[in-house]
C-alpha cells in the first residue's frame, strides 16, 4: 500500500471515529507502528491531523470535508464578493456546471434573473435553485461522502462523459505556486479532471485563505 493510500485510510478513520490509535492502524493497514507514526507526522505537517500520545485526532482546519454549513460560515464576505464577479461571467441560456462548495453555493444564490441551465452534484446548490423558475436544473446522482453535501459515483461520471457545458465553476482545498491545485482525497482528483474536460470555460473559485494552503493530494489538471 502506497503512503498516500494509507493517508486516506487514516483520514477516513478519523472522520468516522474522531481519534485513531497507532497500534490499531498498524494492525489494520499491515505496517509497522513506526510507519504509522511517520504517516501521522506527515499528515500533521500538512495541517490535517494533530498528533497525541499513542495516536492522532483531526486538526480543526478547512482542509477536511467539513459540512458545507461550517465552511459557509468562514470568509462569508469574500465568498460573496467572488460570487458577484463569477455571476457576471454567465450569459443567458448558457449551461453551467457547478461543483460542490460553499463559494459555488453563493453563486447559485445570485442566479434566477435570466434563463440558464445548471448541472450540479451538490444537494445544497440544488435546493437553492429548485424553486427558481428561470433555472433549468439537472442534479448528478451518486453517494454522499462524509459530511459533504456533494454526490459522487459512476452514474455522475458516465453522464459527464456525454455532456458539454459552457462554463464550469469549481473549488479546491488549496492553491499554491509550488504544488498547484490540491484536494483532500484521490477521488476528488478524478472528479475535478472529469468536470474540467466537459467544459468550454473553466473558473476556479478560491478566496485568499486557499492560497498557499496545501491539501493531501496534488491535482494536475494541465492535460485536461
Amino acid at each position: 500500500m502506497l503512503s498516500v493510500e494509507r493517508y486516506e485510510k487514516i483520514l477516513e478513520q478519523l472522520e468516522l471515529n474522531k481519534i485513531v490509535k497507532v497500534s490499531e492502524l498498524s494492525t489494520e493497514l499491515g505496517v509497522t507502528e513506526k510507519t504509522i507514526r511517520i504517516d501521522l507526522e506527515a499528515l500533521e505537517q500538512k495541517g490535517l491531523v494533530k498528533r497525541i500520545h499513542g495516536g492522532a485526532v483531526l486538526q480543526e482546519e478547512d482542509t477536511r470535508i467539513f459540512p458545507i454549513s461550517e465552511r459557509q460560515a468562514n470568509n462569508n464576505e469574500s465568498k460573496a464578493q467572488i460570487a458577484l464577479e463569477a455571476v457576471k461571467l454567465i450569459q443567458p441560456l448558457e449551461t453551467v456546471l457547478m461543483d460542490g462548495g460553499s463559494t459555488t453555493l453563493q453563486v447559485a444564490k445570485l442566479l434566477g434573473d435570466f434563463p440558464v441551465t445548471v448541472i450540479t452534484n451538490d444537494l445544497k446548490i440544488a435546493f437553492e435553485l429548485i424553486e427558481k423558475d428561470q433555472v433549468q436544473l439537472m442534479v448528478l446522482g451518486g453517494s454522499k461522502i462524509g459530511a459533504s453535501s456533494s454526490l459522487y459515483g459512476v452514474q455522475a461520471s458516465e453522464l459527464l462523459r456525454k455532456i458539454r457545458v459552457n462554463h464550469l465553476f469549481f473549488g479546491a482545498t488549496g492553491v499554491s505556486i509550488e504544488h498547484g491545485l490540491t484536494v483532500f482525497n484521490s477521488f476528488h482528483v478524478e472528479w475535478k479532471k472529469q468536470i474540467i474536460q466537459c467544459a468550454d470555460r473553466v473558473t476556479l473559485l478560491a478566496e485568499s485563505t486557499k492560497f498557499e494552503k496545501v491539501g493531501l493530494i496534488q491535482c494536475n489538471i494541465s492535460g485536461c
